[in-house]
């Protein structure tokens, strides 16, 4: 009797969750079906030319473009926040994810992730040829956009993007973390749709048209995974334990209990002490090539190469060295970083790995600006083929030390955590893709020779003190608290 009750009870509790799982893939369906619906009748609407729709979004542009033009804090905070949903981000995003999910050998959601951001390259362009809705026209206008308006391709994009983030590492999330979690993505999404509207690119249906297509192309794909799982034998899980919740282990970054710097006073007191002795040591070299006679004969030197190059100077030769620049350049270094960062967690599962990468890039760059705001060096006097930069800031070399840093740092690990060709490439790259950023920077008449040889030197000096300190390599450089924490896991 109490046996059969037991069952009894069982066989309730399976009928219950059937039905909380009917009522949410219900709930789902409808949604779905309600953001299709919408986005048709936006879509008609635009094609149609519905005026009362074209009076909305031509009057909220205006509104909001009256508000922010002239105001120089605004705009810049609009164009950095924008970047956040444009196709850099969505192409940096995805196949990080990808990439990781590979290393972790989660294979079925890398396949998602993959196909979900193919679907993206595919989507946008291909409704905005067939819409090709012209963008608005603003009176001041404050940014450009190539390409058609419906949709918007950062509404879309960030919407594919940061949702794939979302239902892929849910399940890797704490509990209590997961709606912070959600509703930070929401927001992200939000805010990057917004700023299409306020920074004059896009109509306001375009944005929520983006942000439809968006939804609905993660719902199929979402849908199309679950029954994948379901065919496998898996068993059902709600959206809200994310798509594949038995991959959490692969999910989750570093196991728990494994410190970053297990002695982190002792370390952090030893970068700052390499710091400042860089520094000082940087600050007199710059200042004994800038203002010392003795070093007359170096700066005639420096001026005559600057001078050579700039008469050696093609449209072809322009090209390559704008493109080498960019390897150097902010947005190369931190979409490089980013990465990088992800990919040395996935496959080391140890947080001191990417934090080389921090020490080494942010000591790096600190070590930059600390030294050029004391040591003023001018230009070079020759047209700069740059944006515009500091007049006073030549030493040293901001471009050439982050390459330095970031693609030695980048070539210390693959060495370490790595065997095969791979290794001599990285090294290889992290030779000449300073040395390519160096004669870009010298090239278009920015720096000087010392400039860059003076940050090649620190920079790899730097890049040696974080090495040395944090110790990140599993090999015969080992740390004994690098030990201690691979016990700690295998036990």
């Amino acid at each position: 009797m109490r046996e059969g009750s037991h069952e009894t009870e069982d066989e309730r509790l399976v009928t219950a969750g059937q039905a909380r799982f009917t009522a949410r893939s219900g709930l789902g369906f409808l949604g779905v079906l309600a953001a299709g619906v919408l986005f048709t009748l936006v879509l008609s609407l635009v094609v149609a030319r519905w005026d009362p729709l074209q009076r909305v979004d031509v009057a909220v542009v205006d509104a909001l473009n009256e508000a922010v033009s002239g105001k120089a804090w605004a705009v810049s905070a609009l164009r950095f926040l924008t970047h956040l949903g444009g196709s850099e981000a969505a192409w940096l995003i995805l196949p990080a994810t990808v990439l990781w999910l590979l290393i972790r050998r989660s294979l079925r959601l890398a396949t998602y992730a993959a196909v979900t951001g193919i679907g993206v390259a595919v989507l946008s362009p291909g409704i905005k040829a067939i819409v090709e809705r012209a963008r608005p026209v603003v009176d001041v206008p404050i940014a450009l956009a190539p390409g058609g308006s419906f949709p918007s391709g950062h509404a879309l994009g960030s919407t594919v993007a940061y949702g794939t983030l979302l239902l892929v590492f849910l399940p890797a999330v704490p509990p209590r973390f997961r709606k912070v979690f959600v509703v930070s993505v929401i927001a992200v999404v939000g805010v990057v749709g917004l700023t299409r509207v306020a920074l004059g690119v896009h109509h306001p249906s375009d944005v929520v048209a983006g942000w439809l297509v968006g939804a609905l192309w993660l719902a199929v794909t979402a849908s199309a995974f679950r029954r994948w799982r379901e065919e496998e034998g898996l068993k059902r899980a709600g959206l809200a334990q994310g798509l594949a919740p038995e991959d959490r282990p692969a999910l989750v970054p570093v196991p728990a209990g494994v410190a970053a710097l297990p002695d982190a006073t002792r370390s952090i007191s030893q970068l700052v002490v390499g710091w400042v002795l860089l520094w000082g040591a940087l600050v007199g070299v710059g200042t004994l090539v800038t203002e010392t006679d003795a070093f007359e004969a170096v700066r005639r030197f420096d001026a005559a190469v600057v001078q050579w190059l700039v008469s050696l100077r093609t449209e072809w030769r322009t090209t390559i060295a704008v493109v080498a620049g960019q390897l150097g350049s902010t947005a190369g270094t931190v979409s490089v970083f980013v990465v990088s960062s992800a990919l040395a967690v996935a496959v080391t599962r140890r947080w001191r790995q990417p934090l080389f990468l921090v020490a080494a890039l942010v000591g790096e760059t600190t070590l930059f600006l600390a030294t050029s705001n004391v040591v003023h060096r001018h230009r070079p006097q020759v047209e700069h083929l740059s944006p515009p930069v500091p007049p006073t800031t030549a030493f040293p070399s901001g471009h050439v030390a982050a390459s330095v840093a970031l693609y030695g740092a980048i070539a210390f690990l693959v060495l370490a955590w790595t065997r095969g060709s791979i290794r001599y490439v990285a090294v290889a790259w992290a030779v000449l893709a300073p040395v390519g950023v160096a004669l870009s920077r010298i090239y278009r008449g920015v720096h000087y020779p010392t400039d860059v040889v003076a940050s090649i030197l620190y920079a790899g000096v730097w890049l040696a003190v974080c090495w040395r300190v944090l110790c990140p390599s599993p090999g015969r450089f080992t740390c004994q608290s690098d030990t201690q924490d691979l016990e700690q896991v295998s036990g």
